[in-house]
């Protein structure tokens, strides 16, 4: 997948992740790969811009199998993000379908078929 359409979605996802639940950076990145291909670093440097932002925290947590693990969860101001930002997507997915999906039809109302 083209690398601009992914950081595009990147902070939706990972918003939309951490409604859910509280995550770690990791599991995060796990989660989204199995929708769509990124590497673990890509989604760092994104944590650390939006806690800088106020939409995340940050606490650690024991890890049963090794040092404790940084999560992170949504704040009040994180979830009005995420509701905008599906909103955004929800009428620009729409878009970009109905250009995909539909006929397009000349200045006579034929269809082209080009």
């Amino acid at each position: 997948m083209n690398t601009q359409f992914k950081k595009g979605v990147l902070e939706l996802c990972v918003l939309v992740l951490l409604d859910r639940k509280d995550c770690y950076g990791y599991e995060m990145v796990d989660e989204i790969s199995k929708n769509i291909s990124i590497s673990e670093g890509t989604i760092y440097p994104l944590l650390k811009r939006l806690k800088k932002e106020g939409f995340l925290d940050s606490y650690l947590k024991e890890s049963p199998g090794g040092p404790p693990r940084k999560y992170y969860r949504l704040t009040n101001q994180g979830k009005v993000k995420k509701e905008e930002l599906v909103k955004e997507w929800r009428s620009f997915s729409v878009g970009v379908n109905n250009l995909l999906y539909s006929d397009i039809t000349n200045d006579s109302g034929a269809i082209n078929d080009e």
